[in-house]
């Protein structure tokens, strides 16, 4: 039986993200393009897992590590998943892992 991310270890979840990353550049190496962004969300659910939701206050703006130039709005966190908007879409609430925003420190660094 597999173990959840949240029952991890950060060990085990540094060498899950790196399964998954080898599979990523495997699919997307054939052209699996829906196989690789399915992988690619889990990386990102691995990652979340490593982080601590206490650094992504809410009413914090973050840019979204995806989509280079589009801003994201914490409302709320439940679990490691930040609630909130884009602010070019501010009506259409969803949820980002956490480790999908970039803090502001971290934005002039990529």
């Amino acid at each position: 039986m597999e173990k959840r991310y949240s029952e991890m270890t950060e060990y085990e979840l540094k060498n899950e993200i790196a399964r998954l990353k080898e599979k990523a550049r495997k699919a997307e190496q054939h052209g699996m393009i829906n196989e690789y962004a399915v992988l690619e969300r889990k990386i990102a659910m691995a990652k979340a897992y490593m982080l601590n939701p206490d650094d992504f206050p809410p009413g914090e703006t973050y840019e979204i590590d995806v989509a280079p130039g589009e801003y994201f709005k914490v409302e709320y966190l439940k679990g490691v998943f930040a609630w909130g908007y884009r602010l070019s879409s501010p009506l259409k609430e969803e949820a980002l892992p956490i480790s999908m925003l970039i803090k502001k420190s971290n934005i002039n660094e990529k």
